[in-house]
């Protein structure tokens, strides 16, 4: 009786767990990921940059990334300095999101190494503007539980469409630039593990 008791006890306590074990969730690899844009000035010169701290999960079906745009770099701290503060306004606009519907069952049904292509609508939150943007987006299984989600293509991001012109109209002035591009190719590549 009380072995079957014990058993009943432990199957009740399978069952409550099973929704949770369904919902396990990737979490963002930071040291393995990156977001990367490239600006243009002067017509011709391009510049890449990148942010070094980067949050997020894969749950159910959804993708969800944080990014902390006070970790900017492009190598030159003082245009760091003025990315955060003219650019970003990170005291106002600390970080920008990014989420996006992903397909669990054909990420479930992928072997390591194996992937799949994908158009994606995703909504970016971006210094205070929020908009939706087709992204096409390459998704692969990696071993030890790990999935790699990229940019098959860099995503085209416009400044006008975020309220970044003026600060990009700073940026030129501060610089002494005839022009900085309001289009800003971003591509990324990341990496989540269970």
């Amino acid at each position: 009786m009380r072995r079957a008791l014990l058993w009943t006890n432990h199957g009740v306590f399978l069952i409550l767990l099973l929704p949770l074990l369904a919902s396990v969730q990737w979490k963002l690899d930071n040291d393995n990921s990156t977001v990367s844009f490239v600006s243009i000035k002067k017509s011709s010169v391009g510049e890449v940059s990148y942010f070094k701290k980067l949050s997020g999960s894969v749950a159910k079906d959804k993708a969800e990334i944080s990014i902390d745009l006070a970790s900017v770099e492009s190598n030159i701290p003082i245009r760091n300095e003025r990315m955060q503060s003219m650019l970003f306004e990170v005291e106002k606009f600390a970080k920008a999101s990014v989420s996006g519907a992903i397909d669990s069952s054909k990420v479930s049904s992928l072997k390591a190494g194996e992937t799949y292509s994908d158009q994606q609508k995703m909504t970016l939150d971006l210094h205070g503007m929020t908009k939706q943007i087709e992204v096409p987006v390459r998704v692969t299984k990696l071993a030890n539980d790990g999935l790699l989600i990229t940019s098959e293509k860099p995503m085209i991001i416009k400044a006008d469409d975020y309220a970044l012109v003026k600060g990009i109209d700073k940026l030129r002035e501060v610089a002494g630039l005839p022009v900085i591009s309001t289009s800003v190719p971003v591509s990324f590549n990341l990496v989540f593990r269970k």
